[in-house]
């Protein structure tokens, strides 16, 4: 398995370290520095996003649910004074803990990015 870091960011965070040696299951996983955060994809398909030091995984009508039972939030930002929501939700704690719900939760982001991208 490779693991592709930000090749124009000498250094990388330490938590985007953690994050992709406890994402170590996934074939084919890469970051890409973007927008004071990372994004992180399964070849070219984006299903996390890691912005100050938070990981957010890729939601859609299927999985949002899964996200809001454990009162995780979506990934916001402001534009030009508009509260702008993404469709990725924050990680729950427990994936930090435990490898199968870290490969559970990853699992299911990277089908909704599969998904989206059909």
């Amino acid at each position: 398995m490779t693991i592709i870091l930000d090749k124009n960011n000498s250094s990388i965070n330490a938590f985007l370290t953690f994050v992709v040696e406890q994402m170590g299951f996934v074939v084919g996983l890469r970051t890409e520095a973007m927008f004071g955060g990372y994004g992180i994809y399964q070849g070219d398909t984006m299903f996390a996003i890691i912005v100050k030091d938070s990981l957010y995984l890729k939601a859609d009508v299927l999985t949002q649910p899964d996200f809001l039972a454990q009162h995780l939030q979506p990934f916001t930002y402001v534009v030009k004074n508009k509260m702008m929501t993404m469709s990725y939700y924050q990680a729950p704690d427990e994936v930090f803990e435990n490898s199968e719900i870290m490969q559970h939760w990853v699992k299911s982001a990277i089908e909704v990015s599969k998904r989206k991208n059909k």
